[in-house]
């Protein structure tokens, strides 16, 4: 690069944007018990467009737009409070959310070939929760514009607010109501749509894995891991490529789906980089959304589910019986996630309250093991993330999502690709090292992906 990282995002301004309408004095949005948990973690996710949105922000239609769109989810601009129980909560004050403006001194297209995952946090606002969140923003949005007219909106949040479909959910709502049309996901906020109020069955907690798994996870993320430098990297993959692939191992995994393939892959790919100790397992931790299966509606908040797939020698037995037979294992592990199975993790964060009534300490859920992330809930007609249209027809080029405070073996996010089908983007985030590596690996390169934000130049 021609000039230094930094220089290439420059925040010039910010302002608060709030309600179109005031809230209801009092109003309170209560955080469940999975969201508690999720509170170690931000998260972050990046829509890039490739034409001009903004003429100035301060009297632009998109601002009037947002105001209406923050109207209908308090929860948003409102700020976060502790209850007499020591559980959090969020006064729906309507004090707003802080919007940065920034300049990209690229274009979008050179950005996306030359940038990597660390540059592009710079155009997220990158705050963990104060000790006293009483004055601060939990949603942050920056818009960047690049030269030559592209722009991306970045919007962060704490986890505990939200989970990726539900700030995707967002940003779509956002769109649809610039455009002037109804709102084709609408999220439902407060206690009833939410899945705190569902008394704890204590018999799910015993007799289901889910317990078990987060109970372990929970003591694991007590041991402190060595601090590692990271690195992220964007692999696209084409609907064809993906469908060769699926072909591929037809035979042994004729039930695979596109996130069972690359699963299989890049899980064995990283397994190289980092053999089993001493007979220990390679384990993976599967992180799935269920709204659809155990809410009705899209509710505001958190819906994710962790599990754990393990392996004596994932690398293995990828050499003795094929890249299906791994494939296999993940399609039928991801499967055997029944609604029980949901219940009893949801149930097992509910049953760690004190006697005063105050949730578990959060823990971190990505992490300790390699951890990866299915999206394709959010595949439907098209990828929700790409209906996110401020302009009839023209979706986003690209969305990025990334998750604060990741520890331990890394993280694969696999999700839909702009153009639908079976193509798919995947982020990893792995050790600085060890990513170079993965780069380079045989199994990936097979299916001749595209490289994004990877800082790689054309």
């Amino acid at each position: 690069m021609s000039t230094t990282q930094q220089s290439r995002v420059v925040v010039h301004s910010k302002l608060t944007v709030v309600s179109s309408r005031p809230v209801k004095a009092g109003t309170a949005h209560a955080f469940t018990a999975l969201d508690h948990a999720m509170g170690l973690h931000t998260l972050h996710v990046v829509f890039y467009y490739n034409h001009k949105l903004f003429g100035c922000f301060d009297l632009d239609p998109l601002r009037l737009s947002l105001s209406e769109t923050l109207s209908l989810h308090p929860p948003v601009t409102g700020r976060i409070a502790q209850k007499p129980d020591g559980n959090w909560e969020v006064k729906c004050t309507d004090a707003g959310v802080r919007v940065f403006m920034a300049r990209v001194g690229t274009t979008l297209d050179e950005w996306l070939r030359s940038a990597d995952g660390s540059e592009e946090r710079l155009l997220t606002v990158w705050d963990d929760m104060p000790d006293d969140p009483s004055t601060w923003s939990p949603y942050r949005i920056q818009i960047n514009e690049f030269e030559g007219g592209g722009a991306a909106i970045g919007v962060s949040c704490t986890h505990m607010h939200a989970d990726p479909t539900c700030v995707t959910l967002l940003v779509k709502a956002w769109t649809e109501t610039h455009r002037k049309q109804a709102i084709a996901h609408p999220l439902l906020v407060g206690e009833s749509s939410a899945l705190g109020g569902r008394p704890v069955d204590q018999d799910i907690i015993k007799t289901k894995s889910a317990a078990a798994y987060y109970e372990a996870k929970s003591m694991a993320a007590k041991t402190p891991l060595p601090e590692k430098k990271i690195s992220t990297a964007t692999f696209k993959f084409s609907s064809a490529m993906i469908k060769q692939g699926l072909l591929q191992i037809h035979k042994t995994c004729p039930e695979a789906n596109p996130f069972d393939l690359l699963a299989a892959v890049f899980w064995t790919s990283i397994a190289r980089l980092k053999p089993p100790k001493n007979g220990t397992k390679h384990s993976l931790s599967i992180c799935t959304g269920f709204r659809k299966k155990l809410c009705s509606g899209w509710h505001y908040g958190n819906a994710l589910h962790f599990s754990m797939l393990s392996v004596a020698d994932v690398e293995e037995e990828e050499r003795a019986n094929g890249l299906g037979h791994v494939a296999g294992a993940v399609h039928r592990h991801v499967w055997s996630q029944k609604e029980e199975e949901f219940w009893s993790g949801v149930d097992w964060f509910g049953s760690q309250k004190g006697e005063e009534g105050k949730f578990g300490a959060a823990f971190r859920m990505y992490g300790p093991e390699l951890t990866c992330v299915s999206m394709e809930h959010m595949n439907e007609k098209e990828p929700l993330m790409y209906a996110a249209m401020f302009d009839k027809d023209k979706k986003p080029a690209h969305v990025s999502y990334h998750v604060g405070n990741v520890e331990g073996e890394g993280l694969i996010m696999v999700m839909p690709a702009p153009e639908g089908g079976l193509g798919r983007m995947v982020m990893v985030t792995l050790p600085e090292e060890e990513l170079a590596q993965l780069c380079e690996a045989q199994p990936i390169l097979s299916l001749k992906p595209t490289m994004l934000l990877s800082g790689k130049q054309a």
